[in-house]
């Protein structure tokens, strides 16, 4: 499971660098992954400092952290 969720995440980062953001409803459809994977996957991110969350609208957009 941990290989799927380290895979996922990779599929993340890949799209949020070609899309700059993504609604966190939208990311299962346009990634192709289960829902949970994708929260399992975005708190890696998270974790690891290279996306951030924020509110919006009764959803969340997901972006990748600026690298200073």
């Amino acid at each position: 499971m941990i290989t799927q969720i380290g895979i996922v995440a990779g599929e993340i980062l890949n799209y949020l660098d070609t899309h700059k953001e993504g609604r966190l409803s939208e990311l299962p459809s346009a990634i192709g992954k289960e829902r949970d994977l994708i929260l399992m996957s975005l708190g890696w991110l998270a974790r690891e400092g290279h996306s951030s969350l924020k509110e919006a609208e009764g959803d969340y957009v997901v972006s990748l952290r600026k690298q200073e």
